[in-house]
């Protein structure tokens, strides 16, 4: 009788062949295209179809199909009054639970610390408390510049809004009527002899804010320490908390302000867009 060992089949070597086909390639191209048009469909708020059509670059037969299956599954909504295609409840499903998992804190530090490294001056994170008598913003987080002289504020420090960086960006965004109620309550108190304790002059100070994006804190708080910040904002385009460098005075050339005062304003949006926020409001 004669035995034979069966043998254990060789295993193939390298790596294995991909499934990948012509047919798969086309799925995931349709998957790409509806992804489109639902971040368009997000963009626009609502739109018809030739709209979106026009918007994405897709022919409307293929952009209907592609809003029928996102109907479907709950992610797309059709007003038949008007004619308008919106996002559906299942996408505000989907964006809450990416909300949940993210913080203002989580999401501003990689930027704070960026924004350290490109300016070399301490970032801050706050965010505005005027649930009292006063208008404050109180300092959640900083990334401190390795500068021998530097600005700290320990997290909880609270600072007046009036006389802030971050503190007057926040306002800017707000209506002057709304401003006014708030420091009818807190006041305009003196720090330094550069605070804006004049209401007609901290309104234009306002006014200059809101129109470039960022604020100028001159030595308005602390002598000898300067201040930009720019407001970050939530889903409904409103200021929930604010951005911002500060140092020395001496640091703080005037040929430097407008570049801080940029990169400041870009990391406010990039925390903006990071917590799902808008810088439009939605009223």
């Amino acid at each position: 009788m004669l035995l034979v060992m069966a043998q254990t089949p060789k295993k193939p070597r390298g790596r294995p062949r991909l499934t990948f086909s012509e047919s798969s390639a086309g799925t995931m191209q349709a998957l790409d295209r509806a992804l489109i048009v639902l971040s368009a469909l997000a963009r626009a708020g609502h739109a018809s179809l030739t709209d979106l059509s026009l918007a994405v670059g897709v022919p409307a037969p293929t952009t209907h199909r592609i809003l029928t299956t996102l109907q479907k599954q709950g992610y797309a909504a059709f007003d038949e009054a008007t004619q308008h295609w919106m996002v559906g409840l299942e996408a505000y499903r989907t964006g809450t639970a990416y909300l949940a998992r993210t913080s203002l804190q989580e999401v501003g530090r990689p930027v704070m610390r960026r924004l350290m490294e490109a300016t070399g001056e301490t970032a801050n994170l706050a965010v505005p408390d005027t649930s009292g008598t006063g208008a404050e913003v109180v300092f959640v987080g900083q990334v401190e510049t390795p500068n021998p002289i530097r600005a700290f504020f320990a997290p909880g420090t609270r600072t007046a809004m009036h006389a802030s960086g971050t503190g007057k960006a926040i306002l800017a965004t707000l209506d002057e009527a709304r401003v006014r109620r708030m420091l009818e309550r807190a006041g305009l108190p003196r720090f330094t002899p550069a605070t804006l304790t004049e209401p007609a002059a901290f309104f234009a100070d306002m006014a200059e804010t809101r129109a470039r994006g960022w604020s100028f804190d001159r030595e308005e708080r602390y002598l000898g320490m300067c201040c930009i910040g720019a407001a970050i904002f939530d889903a409904r385009g409103e200021a929930v908390a604010g951005i911002s460098i500060s140092g020395p005075t001496s640091r703080f050339d005037p040929t430097r302000i407008a570049g801080f005062g940029e990169a400041v304003r870009d990391a406010a949006r990039t925390i903006t867009e990071g917590i799902g926020g808008s810088m439009i409001s939605a009223d």
